[in-house]
């Protein structure tokens, strides 16, 4: 009976991990965000915004796009725990998102150098993202799963050769090169659509559950082309 309950225990404690993770992770992403819309300069908020990612690698956090790629390789818990971080780097943003909202900066201060606010830039934004046609955007949130797994892979493989420099680069690149290239990264859109101030909510849950769905085929792309290859991952 004592190892049963500790092995509840233990389950529990697990589960709220994934949780507490995840939504670290959100916040992450969301502070990410927020360097992003305040950049002048595209490339350098590009840049910066891999500050997120790079923060959630290092510190071992949870993110869905970088979990989901390892789904056809893990078991059926596995998805439960992909969906569980889903959920908490949801929150995570939201809650940063509303967090900005209560400051000054949101809706008062100009971003340097342009006659806007962090919350006209985000609305700006979400609105040209939810009036793409939605295979459009599938497309877009397919090649952002191929850089966040890219991301993810090639820091772990960096990790277990320990090379530095390859790890800090294989986060950064494909970071600034889905920003640049306007991919769609559900967990950055959940933040910018909450800091926008949540407009036209019907359309935008048809629009975050296709990039959800986008993220994933993209994620799981190179992993299961891998499988045919001779140079297996």
């Amino acid at each position: 009976m004592q190892t049963k309950n500790m092995i509840e225990k233990k389950q529990k404690n697990k589960w709220f991990s994934y949780i507490v993770d995840g939504i670290l992770s959100g916040v992450m992403i969301g502070i990410g965000g927020i360097v992003n819309l305040s950049c002048e300069n595209r490339y350098m908020g590009a840049f910066l915004f891999s500050l997120g990612l790079f923060s959630i690698i290092h510190f071992q956090c949870g993110l869905y796009t970088g979990k989901v790629g390892y789904i056809l390789d893990r078991d059926l818990p596995y998805l439960g725990e992909t969906f569980v971080t889903l959920l908490a780097n949801v929150i995570g943003a939201a809650c940063t998102a509303g967090l900005i909202h209560l400051t000054r900066i949101a809706a008062e201060v100009s971003v340097n150098g342009m006659d806007v606010t962090l919350m006209d830039r985000a609305l700006d934004s979400m609105q040209t993202k939810m009036n793409d046609p939605l295979l459009s955007s599938f497309v877009l949130a397919f090649f952002c799963g191929i850089l966040m797994f890219t991301a993810v892979e090639g820091s772990r493989k960096s990790r277990k050769s320990n090379n530095a420099i390859a790890g800090l680069f294989v986060v950064v690149m494909p970071i600034m090169v889905f920003i640049l290239c306007g991919f769609n990264h559900c967990i950055a859109d959940v933040f910018y659509y909450f800091l926008a101030g949540c407009p036209l909510p019907p359309r935008a849950i048809v629009y975050l559950f296709i990039v959800i769905l986008g993220n994933m085929v993209g994620g799981i792309c190179i992993p299961f082309a891998k499988r045919f290859s001779n140079n297996p991952l």
